[in-house]
């Protein structure tokens, strides 16, 4: 991690709210839903490191 994020109450609210739709499609079962958005995250990650490799080699 490169910095931390702070959030005020509204992006909070916010937050729960998508965290908890997430976890309601994955049948309520967190480690099940935590599981998947692991894998997604590498996936997105993966995504920008390819981005930022593009980006560098244009310069």
């Amino acid at each position: 991690m490169d910095r931390i994020v702070k959030l005020d109450s509204r992006q909070e609210a916010a937050l729960q709210a998508t965290a908890d739709r997430f976890v309601a499609v994955h049948d309520r079962d967190v480690l099940k839903a935590l599981k998947e958005m692991i894998v997604l995250n590498g996936h997105l990650q993966e995504r920008l490191d390819a981005l930022s490799a593009r980006r560098r080699a244009t310069r």
